[in-house]
């Protein structure tokens, strides 16, 4: 088994990695060496002032690098470089192997922390899995930008690119991923024998992820997806692709508990986020979606014994052009799946289609179920949600004949369009507003 380290790393950059794995919490101030310096398990030593605040700050982060002990990871924790491999930076060579050799000599390695490391340059891979479980925590390093092969016919029927599965404390930090989904998305408009197409990527299996800094380009469908997973962080995620590309949505989560997503960019063609049956305890915020179809609570319904979705809140979002804002959509067909427990609050809505939406008989085909939908929608609420709508009806609440929503709740709403007054429309649904509502409430 190799085992490279990577030297072209510096030690100000292999201690901003270690950093970002927890194991060194930036910034480092006198005040935390302070403290670190009184914990039972750590020893260092203080440097004397030094005048230039750059050699200060270097050698402090030094001293720190290599008088640290009793972490079984140290500043010189092992960097598996994908080159080292045999990756190729020209963009059109596969290295998909490369990738997963690199990720399976760090994976199996010792110690608390081993890196997978992708220097700047473009690297073509096919489908990989970095699959674990892992002797360390790991941190795939991305500084590159992989793409897919030119011809989507070589991303085969697998329905994954880039997969992690069966993982713990994993980071992926970094780097842009481009699918190339364009020629895709041409052949599924025009109705050819395509194939299904594939995740960009996917977290399956895992828990305590932090995705971070990722750019995600021209997903063939679903930028990035989470199945049975629990304690899973995105933050500072750009993804990208354009309004009418089909199915692009931006994260969809199902089946997973523990689900943070904040401070990121979401251009699509589809949801920018869809909370799926299965989920629970799920922290959006800081969010700005559009274009795209909104962020959604399912869809729900679509099976007899579908798990449900609870505890979900989304704060300091802003929709720009989306065709929808906040929406709850289920399939009109008998289930026991549920919402409960979600809220939508400090919100900006800009030129949204339908800012505020519970639709129970979703159907984005022409095979649509003749049944009332068995999905119970109970204890929604949603406050503090300002901006303007393209449509007339800016709230509807659509809900099922045979489970009517129930415990829906509004407060200070203003949505408007330009030169005409707004409405709101219920349908089997109980709740109550309170503070100024406008459009004018039907609850």
């Amino acid at each position: 088994m190799h085992s490279f380290r990577d030297s072209s790393l510096n030690l100000k950059t292999r201690f901003t990695l270690h950093a970002s794995q927890g194991l060194f919490p930036p910034p480092f101030s006198q005040s935390k060496i302070d403290t670190y310096m009184h914990t039972p398990h750590t020893r260092l030593i203080l440097i004397p002032p030094v005048a230039d605040m750059a050699n200060k700050r270097f050698l402090t982060a030094t001293c720190i690098c290599f008088i640290v002990s009793f972490f079984q990871s140290s500043c010189d924790a092992a960097s598996y470089n994908v080159v080292r491999f045999g990756a190729k930076s020209n963009g059109r060579t596969d290295s998909s192997q490369a990738f997963q050799n690199a990720w399976k000599a760090a994976c199996a390695a010792s110690g608390s922390s081993n890196m997978v490391y992708i220097p700047r340059g473009t690297f073509m891979t096919k489908p990989v899995v970095f699959s674990g479980p892992c002797r360390s925590r790991i941190l795939f390093q991305n500084d590159g930008t992989i793409v897919a092969p030119p011809n989507y016919q070589d991303m085969g029927n697998s329905g994954f690119w880039i997969l992690f599965t069966k993982l713990s404390r994993l980071t992926v930090q970094g780097g842009t991923i481009d699918a190339r989904g364009t020629q895709f998305w041409a052949c599924r408009r025009t109705g050819s024998r395509c194939p299904a197409g594939v995740r960009s990527i996917t977290f399956m299996w895992s828990n305590n992820v932090l995705v971070r800094g990722l750019t995600s380009l021209y997903s063939q469908t679903i930028h990035v997806a989470v199945s049975r997973c629990s304690n899973i962080v995105f933050d500072r995620m750009r993804i990208i692709a354009p309004s009418r590309s089909p199915n692009t949505d931006g994260i969809i989560v199902q089946s997973s508990t523990g689900v943070t997503i904040k401070n990121s960019l979401i251009k699509t063609g589809d949801d920018c986020i869809a909370i799926g049956p299965g989920s629970k305890n799920v922290w959006i915020q800081k969010i700005a979606c559009g274009p795209g179809h909104g962020i959604s609570i399912g869809s729900l319904g679509n099976s007899l014994n579908e798990a449900g979705v609870q505890n979900v809140t989304v704060t300091d979002a802003v929709f720009t052009k989306t065709q929808n804002g906040v929406r709850i959509k289920s399939w009109a067909r008998d289930s026991k799946s549920y919402a409960t427990n979600v809220e939508f609050r400090n919100i900006i809505m800009r030129a949204v289609d339908n800012p505020i939406f519970i639709d129970q008989t979703y159907c984005p085909s022409n095979q649509c179920p003749r049944e009332t939908s068995g999905v119970e929608v109970s204890n929604v609420r949603y406050s503090n949600i300002k901006g303007t709508s393209t449509t007339v009806e800016a709230v509807k609440f659509e809900c099922s004949v045979s489970n009517p929503c129930r415990g829906i709740r509004m407060r200070n709403i203003r949505i408007t369009t330009p030169n005409r007054p707004t409405i709101s429309t219920c349908e089997n649904v109980a709740g109550s507003s309170s503070g100024v509502v406008i459009p004018k409430s039907c609850l």
